[in-house]
């Protein structure tokens, strides 16, 4: 009669360029690439295959946590991960499809709104729609319909539960304020649970004006405030029994005592929170009292006995009620006092007033196409899951009857596009934090300016002005950035795009690329018809004729270009699409000869007297781009420093073994130089193809032998993937002796170095092989000695 449920909310806001439809490099979080890959590391990969320690701190067993645990994902990190760690999304969807089964089709995982916008400030149609979208993406991965829904922040109101229930979803799940009165089921009379007296061990059915119903439970606030604030995730034995503690003893009534806290808690927030989550759910399945269970189940096994009726407007992380996303009412994140968030109004108002443009604008524009043209948004999520032509096509032909081609294909993605735009913009953390600078806001700045400028390119609408005017009266607290004009200045504008600037991008990215003649850039792609490359010593020349096509809006455009790279970072190129193809064959002809004839400023004369004055440089690549075209312009300076390097070595080692032996100091320079030697020897020996031990294990009597300090975070780095890689492929040389003796002698060496690298993909890949059979007690051994280097300690056959 005792039940537990842990929840987690798993959630990140959508971070990708809104025209490249990519994460650019985030360097807050370095050394990841970005904030979804660095807290993938720390939080959502460990909790698919979090360890269990025995005293020793040695790995006893590896779980996978959403197996245990209620929990919901938002749809666009899902997204992203599917496409970046594949691994993980489908750990999770396999986690979900086995508590299907062992919970008689109650699923763990449950469904969100789509984007995280908080519904009561939203309106009807993108209440609507974001319920949708959030069941669509659910059944999309998950392969079922989904029982329960996520509302971002736990925000709720009266019509955003119609919605819920208009739509199937039989469950949410709301903080214990939010409750306002109980009473029993059809009889009784209404009791005040203000102020959290809500018996938070039953399920709740609420009633709504419609005549339709949804069940509503309410986490335990103390104990979730314990896990997220108060440390509990250090002992998972101490958080077991905390949860434990917390049941009524004297009941003998069902009692459910359950949790909700952002997921990030288990291993972002709290650093190895995975594991004392993991250790908590062994504890507690060992417990013969209690049962643990999602919320699904326990409302097959015990429905309501007690109606609810709900405090309009609240949430969970905000004590004001849903004013956090759109006054200054004093909630932030507590990082600058002395700042406030008057912004958070005006900024509100500012895309409520864009929303309504857009709004207008596709209602007028889509009903040429389609007569119900929300229903046509609702439905638009088949595309975003999948954008292939022909699932667009179909999409077209289903629900207008009609074949589009060209330009009319492109208006009708195009407007679609607009109202998602619209939509992500409100995405709440735009709102959370404290001031209208940081990244979050800038993010849905960024998606409204996106929303704005393909509203301006299908109308004769000229939106930008007034926005920039409301943007101006939009105040914020850095003295840089001090209101949400300068943002837009600063920080939106210089990564909108159009698709000359994505011409402009593949002109300057195929002076470096093997086969220049077509190129995937995120979501565009560019193809030329005419292509030409020319190098003389260090320069380069690429003139081309190009169509850039867009992979999401199908608008396409053709451009000529000449371009021309001087060495280091210096590019110069034009480009236009005001140019007939016989003035574009007499440039190519004539650029050329000058450039083989070495005749530069005749080059940028010519490219001046068909391309104009406007020219286009290394800035104008993308964030990314720019740091791999450096790395490969460098690429050839280091390597010829890197042999430089190696024949000081060479050539003075042997008088540095003299000058050693007979106790004289060794010269700083060539200690310095046989260090950088020594450490491009080891990163290079984790990026061979082969083991050599014997070669790794000379070195490491090198480094002993001059003292040399290791650079160990470039070697952690190659060294981790290498032994997850020969770890992995372990699998398909089992029983060879040779082969895991080998990896056994490197890690010797990591130990003799003290190189601690990563090893939680290594561990994975070893967990998964403990049940193949072992042919001879060598290998055995060497298993049990893998084990240690690895700190497991698992019975293998």
């Amino acid at each position: 009669m005792k039940y537990l449920c842990i929840h987690g909310h798993f959630y990140q806001p959508p971070r990708e360029n809104p025209w490249l439809e990519v994460i650019e490099q985030q360097d807050s979080a370095y050394p990841f690439h970005d904030w979804n890959e660095r807290i993938t590391s720390e939080c959502y990969a460990p909790n698919a295959h979090s360890r269990i320690l025995d005293e020793e701190m040695k790995i006893i067993d590896i779980v996978n946590n959403y197996e245990k645990i209620s929990f919901n994902f938002g749809a666009t990190l899902l997204d992203w991960l599917l496409k970046v760690a594949p691994d993980v999304h489908h750990a999770i969807i396999d986690a979900d499809k086995k508590s299907v089964i062992e919970k008689n089709g109650c699923g763990n995982a449950i469904a969100q709104v789509y984007n995280h916008l908080i519904m009561p400030l939203a309106n009807e149609h993108d209440k609507e729609t974001q319920v949708i979208w959030g069941i669509r993406d659910f059944e999309f991965r998950f392969g079922r319909k989904p029982q329960g829904m996520w509302l971002a922040e736990t925000a709720v109101d009266t019509a955003t539960l119609e919605v819920l229930a208009s739509n199937g979803i039989t469950y949410t799940i709301l903080a214990p304020r939010q409750a306002k009165s109980i009473k029993p089921i059809n009889n009784g009379s209404w009791h005040d649970v203000t102020g959290e007296k809500i018996d938070t061990r039953n399920a709740y059915l609420c009633k709504l004006p419609s005549g339709k119903s949804i069940n509503l439970f309410f986490y335990d606030g103390e104990l979730s405030q314990g896990v997220a604030f108060k440390g509990w995730l250090k002992d998972g034995k101490k958080f077991a029994e905390q949860l434990l503690d917390s049941f009524d003893n004297d009941s003998e009534q069902p009692q459910l005592v359950s949790i909700a806290t952002d997921g990030e808690s288990y291993g972002h927030h709290e650093r190895y929170g995975d594991m004392a989550l993991a250790f908590c759910i062994k504890h507690i399945e060992e417990s013969t009292e209690v049962k643990l269970v999602n919320y699904a189940e326990f409302l097959a096994l015990h429905p309501p006995k007690f109606e609810v009726e709900i405090y309009q407007n609240t949430s969970w992380s905000c004590v004001h009620g849903i004013e956090r996303w759109r006054t200054d009412c004093g909630c932030n994140s507590g990082g600058k006092p002395s700042w406030n968030q008057s912004w958070r109004a005006p900024l509100r108002n500012s895309l409520d007033w864009l929303r309504n443009q857009i709004s207008d604008l596709y209602e007028k524009q889509m009903s040429a196409f389609a007569p119900n043209v929300w229903d046509l948004r609702n439905k638009y999520i088949s595309i975003v899951l999948e954008r292939s032509e022909n699932n667009i096509d179909k999409f077209i032909s289903d629900n207008t009857g009609l074949q589009l081609k060209g330009e009319e294909k492109t208006k009708f993605i195009r407007l679609l596009e607009m109202q998602r735009h619209s939509m992500l913009m409100y995405t709440s953390c735009g709102w959370f934090f404290d001031d209208i600078s940081g990244i979050e806001t800038i993010q849905i700045l960024q998606y409204a300016d996106r929303a704005m400028q393909l509203a301006e390119s299908e109308s004769d609408l000229k939106l930008e002005k007034e926005f920039l005017i409301q943007l101006h009266n939009t105040p914020g607290n850095d003295k840089q950035l001090f209101n949400a004009e300068e943002i837009h200045k600063h920080k939106v504008l210089p990564s909108r795009l159009t698709l000359s600037k994505v011409g402009s991008h593949y002109a300057v990215a195929s002076l470096f690329e093997e086969q220049p003649e077509s190129l995937t850039i995120c979501n565009y792609f560019a193809e030329s018809e005419v292509y030409e490359r020319l190098e003389a010593g260090a320069l380069k020349l690429a003139v081309g004729k190009t169509k850039v096509f867009s992979n999401i809006t199908y608008s396409e455009k053709l451009f000529y270009f000449s371009v021309i790279y001087l060495g280091q970072n210096h590019i110069i190129g034009s480009a236009t699409s005001n140019i007939d193809d016989d003035a574009f064959f007499r440039m190519k002809d004539d650029i050329i000869e000058s450039f083989n004839h070495s005749r530069l400023s005749d080059v940028f004369s010519i490219m001046q007297f068909y391309f104009g004055q406007e020219k286009f440089s290394f800035s104008n690549l993308f964030k990314d781009e720019q740091r791999k075209v450096l790395n490969q312009i460098m690429h050839k300076d280091l390597k010829q420093a890197e042999d430089s390097y190696k024949k000081i070595y060479n050539r003075n080692y042997n008088l540095m073994n003299v000058l050693q032996s007979e106790s004289l100091p060794v010269p700083q320079m060539l200690e310095k130089n046989l260090a950088i030697v020594i450490n491009n020897e080891i990163k290079e020996f984790f990026q061979s193809t082969k083991l050599f031990p014997a070669k790794l294990e000379k070195l490491a009597e090198e480094v002993e032998k001059w003292n040399v300090e290791l650079d160990r975070k470039e070697i952690i780095y190659s060294a981790t993937d290498k032994m997850y890689q020969v770890v992995a492929d372990l699998s398909q040389n089992w029983n060879n002796v040779k082969y895991i003796a080998n990896i056994n002698r490197v890690f010797g060496v990591f130990t003799k170095l003290d190189i601690k690298i990563g090893t939680l993909r290594a561990q994975n890949e070893l967990f998964k092989m403990r049940n193949k059979p072992i042919d001879s007690e060598k290998f055995r051994q060497e298993i049990i000695l893998m084990c240690d280097y690895l700190m497991m300690k698992v019975e293998f056959n």
